[in-house]
């Protein structure tokens, strides 16, 4: 029974860390292939698993953040607001 219990939760851990490799967008994550990792979560009980799962709870996949910038925290549109400054003091 309890070797039951130890293979249900390594087929678990296998299939979502598996599922999460093939669902997102990239060919490499922490620079390793897509298929690499695949073959290391499923060639590494538990490890492998919980290596992937490890790395992307510290991290986002070396991707830069998506996140929207604050208007005053983004160069084009501060560049943006001086051009518009210029263009109302020649046109005053």
């Amino acid at each position: 029974m309890r070797y039951l219990v130890l293979v249900g939760l390594y087929i678990g851990l296998a299939a979502y860390a598996v599922t999460d490799v093939l669902n997102r967008g990239q060919q490499e994550y922490f620079g390793i292939h897509r298929t690499l990792w695949i073959a290391i979560i499923i060639l590494a009980p538990y490890l492998g698993a919980l290596i992937w799962i490890g790395l992307n709870l510290r991290g986002n996949g070396g991707r830069p953040a998506t996140h929207p910038k604050a208007p005053d925290d983004d160069p084009d549109y501060l560049r943006w607001l001086r051009q518009q400054e210029r263009r109302k003091g020649r046109d005053s």
